[in-house]
């Protein structure tokens, strides 16, 4: 187990919060495969049981996204998370390779200090808190200071399942009055950080001398291929971009359209009854520069509803309406709205052929968003195949809600998280979905392959 340098600590606090997390993670470690579940098992279940009340808990603290979406939120993700978890093994022995005669053995890090955004502040905890539970670590979590008392309340609880496992005390710890100090201080001294949070977060963690989980910034583009249901391509579109007001990180930004079916495309749109439109270029403009002051993003704007973004820029965007959709002058630096806008508000583009809808794809993503995800609404193999390859992208979303099943779904394979790693484009460590094993050593024992035909030199240089 690596030991935190603690002369790297100032603050009491967080040098009380690590030091107990070491003492408790050491009881911890002994914990068989089927003590560990149970734990992380309930850990899930309360949050899946008691969505409600957390849902509320989190709008009322933070003041953005949605009660309704928030609910669906926390039990999908319990759900979908522990369902992936279930029969994983994750201590002792996890499994062997007959032909090359390895033994793997899963070993806990130590300590994980877990980074948690406001837009995410029972979800994210509560996903990593099982990853790290799930390995025989502990953890602490660093909340935004604006979803504290969120995060305080549900460490208490997860400390009371702990408890009733009779599991050691502060195996979950959380950081209070937090500040940027604080965060900086425990990502300095954990053995592990995973760091879900803005640029600016996820680059310090990388800057802390631990071994860092982060992720990079989304942008989602998303095509709509010829040859689908354009309504039922739309209507994923509009469930993915609007649910909880555009606040998650995979959520569809940017729509490319067919040239010749993109007034039927609109069309679709409009009459889910959910989207607002319009082509005045005065209103186009006037929403572009509240959401975008000075060409960036108005922290004001992230995870308010569509009728209060259309209200900061003068407009009267009906109650009924989830999202807000504005033609596009350009992709990448032709247009700001090519960017993560993090609202209910959406551009959509026309293009030529397949190949003209990939590079404009590409160029959004090369101005933000690199390494995160795409959404494709295609029937061709050969569409989907080109474009999986050509885009800088970690993960590729076919016929789906992006927003709801790029960190994982039950009727797909990408692994179940709240922590989308975006590969270098994104200045990430990793370019897959994080999940467990991410937080767990590996021993290897090796022992002589018997019988094993050893080649000569002609042999392997021919």
């Amino acid at each position: 187990m690596s030991t935190a340098d603690s002369a790297v600590l100032v603050d009491p606090e967080i040098m009380g919060l690590i030091g107990k997390a070491r003492i408790a993670q050491a009881d911890y470690e002994s914990y068989d495969q089927v003590q560990v579940d149970g734990i992380v098992r309930d850990l899930g279940k309360y949050v899946y049981d008691n969505a409600e009340k957390l849902a509320r808990m989190a709008v009322d603290e933070t003041g953005i996204g949605v009660y309704e979406d928030k609910v669906l939120k926390k039990k999908g993700k319990a759900r979908v998370i522990w369902n992936s978890l279930k029969g994983k093994k994750s201590r002792g022995i996890i499994g062997e390779d007959p032909e090359s005669h390895l033994v793997y053995v899963a070993k806990p890090m130590g300590v994980v200090g877990a980074v948690t955004p406001i837009t995410n502040p029972i979800v994210t905890p509560m996903c990593n808190g099982m990853f790290a539970l799930k390995t025989g670590n502990s953890v602490i979590f660093a909340p935004h200071p604006k979803a504290q008392e969120c995060s305080e309340f549900l460490t208490e609880e997860f400390m009371k399942i702990v408890r009733s496992h009779g599991g050691p005390e502060d195996l979950i710890q959380v950081v209070t009055n937090g500040s940027i100090t604080k965060t900086q201080q425990l990502m300095q001294g954990v053995d592990v950080v995973v760091a879900t949070g803005g640029g600016a977060m996820v680059k310090s963690a990388y800057s802390s001398g631990r071994p860092s989980f982060g992720v990079g910034a989304g942008n989602v583009p998303v095509i709509i291929d010829r040859g689908v249901d354009i309504k039922e391509a739309v209507e994923k579109i509009v469930t993915g971009a609007a649910f909880d007001n555009g606040i998650i990180c995979s959520h569809e930004q940017f729509v490319l359209a067919p040239e010749e079916a993109f007034e039927e495309v609109v069309r679709a749109f409009i009459e889910t009854g959910k989207v607002w439109y319009t082509d005045d270029e005065a209103q186009i403009q006037a929403l572009r520069d509240v959401v975008f002051p000075g060409g960036h993003l108005n922290k004001d704007v992230v995870g308010i509803s569509a009728r209060s973004v259309g209200a900061m820029a003068g407009i009267d965007v009906p109650d009924s309406a989830r999202l807000i959709l504005l033609p596009a002058k350009g992709a990448g630096e032709h247009d700001v709205l090519a960017k993560e806008k993090l609202c209910p508000v959406v551009a959509i583009l026309r293009y030529t052929g397949f190949e003209d809808a990939v590079q404009k794809a590409k160029a959004n993503l090369l101005v933000e968003g690199a390494g995160h995800s795409a959404a494709l609404h295609s029937h061709d193999d050969e569409n989907i195949e080109h474009a999986g390859l050509e885009l800088p992208i970690s993960r590729l979303v076919i016929n789906q809600a992006s927003s709801l099943t790029a960190g994982g779904s039950l009727t797909n394979g990408f692994a179940p998280t709240t922590t989308l790693g975006c590969g270098s484009w994104g200045g990430n460590s990793i370019s897959e979905n994080l999940d467990y094993k991410h937080l767990m050593n590996v021993s290897r024992i090796g022992k002589v392959i018997v019988d094993k035909q050893v080649p000569t030199d002609e042999e392997i240089w021919a």
